[in-house]
């Protein structure tokens, strides 16, 4: 979903649906309320939405028949139903008709967004599969996933890649947020023997260990309640291709030795099944955690580990790569502009400079988000400073990564914090000691000190 996840919530009591747009509203959806069932019903058809969260018991139009219409028109759609009047009856009822989720008044707040959050989720993986499907049909190599970099340490992780992409031995990618873990995921299967097969994606971290044992293994009819037809899991439906499993640390413990035994067998059972079916699948995980830390703290299998990481690609962030701004902000800007129908604009030099010092905590996705915001505010042909968000138009912000894990120490930053003094200064050791706050034969000390000449 490019733009924002449209969600309406239908609810007769006021400060019940304030509430849930209160909640839902800080998620960054755009959401529509209805405050009768009818109205709700008009909304659903008059209007595509992504998620519908509805009363269940409300006057002349109830929540079942908002559901009803709701999946009749527009099946990709999911419903959650919300009542304060649970009973198991209403439940499969609603279920039956094609619900995915129902909440019980009252409810917890983080229990809505999580509920939300993964129907969402779920929508997105099956967008993404579809859309798979029809890339496979044109077998066009000219679409095969383009990485832009000209930095040597990135140039070199894509070769190493495009060299293991030709056998078949599972891969651990690492690297902070935004910078690119799925993209080189996808890089890898498309130089691979199986990139004619599928490339199918889940983030671990999204869904509970029940749905995500469902979406990973399927499930065969009547399993559960509401199982009312079997149905192939990611694992099965990746045969012959990758699957990508992103925030693989966030994996339950259960789930892990599910995933475990599944990749030392290569054979696997549906929930509910009582046969094996064989499994042709190539597995690339990825993490933004450390993962020697996930294994010390956080319960990740030191078996699962080694059987993950027979190879381990680590993406550099944009920060160590700043030579890339410029090649990727004007690549993002065609993108974004030809989505959008417009011609692209440039980038002011003030707007180059300031993206450049920025150290980027959210990474190439960051840097994304930022041009594409720049262009939908663009009055003219050029992206300037009033385009750019205030809090990186107004201050200059320098992020502190973790190196190996650990956070630098006292000395690190201060040669960090020197050098990028000298680089403001032109090399200029007098302005230099000023600006540091100290005379200029101190300076000179930590410089040979450092090693700094």
């Amino acid at each position: 979903m490019n733009n924002p996840p449209k969600i309406l919530i239908v609810e007769d009591e006021e400060l019940a649906l304030a509430n849930l747009e209160h909640i839902l509203k800080k998620q960054n959806y755009e959401i529509v309320t209805a405050g009768t069932g009818s109205l709700g019903l008009e909304l659903v058809r008059a209007e595509r939405f992504d998620v519908v969260l509805t009363d269940l018991r409300m006057e002349k139009v109830d929540g079942m028949q908002i559901l009803e219409e709701s999946r009749r028109l527009n099946p990709s759609c999911e419903v959650i139903m919300i009542t304060g009047y649970a009973t198991v009856d209403s439940a499969i009822e609603a279920m039956k008709k094609g619900a995915y989720h129902y909440i019980s008044k009252p409810y917890r707040v983080e229990a809505v967004r999580k509920i939300v959050a993964e129907a969402l989720e779920k929508i997105r993986l099956r967008d993404e599969n579809v859309q798979l499907k029809e890339d496979l049909k044109k077998l066009k190599k000219a679409s095969a996933v383009q990485i832009i970099t000209k930095d040597p340490a990135m140039s070199r992780i894509l070769a190493t890649a495009a060299q293991i992409a030709a056998t078949d031995c599972n891969v651990l990618i690492t690297g902070e947020s935004g910078t690119g873990k799925e993209l080189l995921a996808r890089f890898i299967h498309e130089h691979s023997p199986r990139q004619s097969g599928p490339f199918l994606a889940v983030n671990c971290g999204v869904f509970n260990e029940e749905l995500l044992t469902n979406e990973l293994f399927g499930h065969e009819k009547g399993a559960f309640t509401g199982a009312h037809a079997s149905k192939p899991g990611l694992i099965e439906l990746a045969k012959g291709g990758t699957l990508f499993l992103d925030e693989i640390t966030e994996m339950s413990p259960n789930m892990q030795v599910k995933l475990l035994r599944v990749i030392q067998e290569r054979q696997m059972m549906r929930v509910g099944g009582t046969t094996t079916i064989n499994v042709d699948v190539r597995f690339i995980a990825a993490t933004n955690r450390n993962i020697q830390e996930s294994i010390q703290t956080r319960g990740f299998r030191k078996d699962l580990y080694y059987r993950l990481n027979v190879v381990s690609l680590e993406l550099p962030p944009l920060a160590a790569r700043k030579g890339d701004i410029p090649l990727l902000a004007q690549h993002f800007l065609d993108k974004h502009a030809k989505l959008m129908g417009r011609t692209a604009p440039s980038l002011s030099k003030e707007v180059l400079e300031v993206l450049s010092d920025y150290d980027f905590p959210g990474n190439v996705r960051e840097l994304e988000n930022i041009i594409e915001r720049g262009i939908a505010l663009s009055t003219n042909n050029v992206i300037g400073l009033d385009q750019l968000p205030d809090d990186i138009r107004e201050f200059k912000i320098t992020t502190f990564r973790k190196k190996e894990g650990k956070l630098p120490t006292l000395e690190e930053l201060e040669v960090d914090y020197i050098k990028r003094v000298l680089e403001e200064t032109g090399g200029n050791k007098t302005l230099a000691a000023s600006t540091l706050g100290i005379d200029r034969v101190s300076l000179w000390r930590k410089i040979r000190r450092y090693g700094l000449e």
